[in-house]
């Protein structure tokens, strides 16, 4: 069968080799003639990919096990919008809205107590990063969204929050560059953008934090200390994506670690975003300040809402799918995760280049 170019947001594209390996799992998984959707997750054979992906989580990350626990969730990182101020916050969180993810974390917060909106693009459509961030400094925490998806904004820096602990949804840009992830006091990712398909979300939290800082009265369902002790079992996991997630980390590992994605997602942004450079009228890119790009939700426009329909018209007959922007912005929208390949960034700058040509 030809793979088609994708371009979807999520779920999104996976390594050809963790798909063929899936297939193969789904079928007979581990040698014990039985699908990785039919084994018990008690079976020391899951246990393994637990404790496989687990170790390979922290290992890509330069985290220690001693100081830091992985845990795999249902409920995507909507759950974790939840889950977070129902842990954590006690009195007040700090929380930077960049987009509609953030702002949906946000309105989850308040349902739970106090939120300080400390700094906000909105009122530019969220094009571009806020600046100059002041921090309330007394907050139980300071909540991040690392890449937004929709509007095509990554943060490129860790922030400087103080001693405040620093919360981050990394859902569509986790393991995609090099970060200082030892600043941070609790990660969440749902897997189906950069991580595996959908149904698990990943969830790095610093143990100390959580024994002093969780809370015990919610339910106990709710609480992270309940995952961490259970190693991800309290309930049944969601099996086969864990296994697809494993599998993915590993395909990270043997592609040379965060420093070798990294560069190869620097230059495949570069390709398109060049474009972007070249045609400013034609290709009109989202974001206004260079340093917010996204290495991985490129976002634009054409002059005319039409001339971007025969685009993506024009795109799919190449086999190229997902172009299409988010419903509640319009335009165009290539995302261009770990997996996605040089071979289809360069097909995309291929029909970029000859579209203009064209229709200019």
């Amino acid at each position: 069968m030809a793979r088609a170019h994708n371009f979807f947001a999520g779920p999104a594209v996976l390594p050809l080799s963790v798909l063929e390996e899936t297939r193969d799992a789904i079928m007979d998984f581990a040698g014990n003639g039985v699908s990785i959707m039919e084994i018990s997750h008690r079976d020391k054979a899951f246990d393994k990919v637990v404790a496989e992906a687990q170790a390979d989580t922290l290992a890509i990350m330069g985290l220690s096990a001693d100081e830091y626990s992985v845990i795999f969730l249902g409920g995507g990182a909507s759950l974790q919008f939840a889950m977070v101020p129902l842990n954590f916050l006690h009195k007040k969180a700090d929380y930077v809205n960049t987009g509609a993810w953030a702002s949906k974390a946000i309105k989850e917060a308040k349902l739970i107590g106090e939120v300080a909106e400390v700094a906000s693009s909105k009122a530019t459509n969220f094009n571009q990063l806020p600046k100059n961030i002041k921090y309330s400094g007394d907050a139980d925490y300071v909540h991040i969204t690392t890449n937004n998806t929709i509007f095509g904004t990554q943060w490129k820096s860790d922030p400087d929050v103080g001693n405040v602990p620093l919360i981050a949804d990394m859902s569509s840009d986790m393991l995609s560059m090099k970060r200082d992830f030892k600043k941070y006091n609790l990660i969440y990712a749902g897997a189906q953008k950069n991580l595996g398909p959908a149904g698990v979300a990943i969830v790095i939290i610093k143990k100390a934090w959580m024994e002093a800082k969780a809370k015990q009265s919610i339910s106990t369902i709710l609480q992270y200390k309940t995952h961490v002790d259970a190693g991800s079992m309290y309930n049944t996991p969601p099996c086969v994506s864990v296994f697809v997630v494993g599998k993915t980390l590993k395909w990270i590992i043997k592609e040379g670690g965060l420093e070798a994605v990294q560069a190869r997602n620097q230059k495949k942004a570069k390709i398109i975003y060049d474009i972007f450079d070249a045609y400013p009228e034609f290709y009109k890119g989202s974001v206004v300040n260079k340093e917010d790009r996204s290495l991985m939700n490129v976002t634009w426009n054409l002059p005319t809402p039409e001339l971007e329909e025969k685009f993506i018209a024009e795109a799919k007959a190449k086999k190229m799918l997902g172009l299409k922007g988010h419903r509640s912005v319009g335009g165009m929208r290539a995302s261009i995760y770990n997996a996605c390949p040089m071979e289809s960034v360069e097909l995309l700058a291929k029909h970029m280049e000859e579209f203009y040509k064209a229709n200019k």
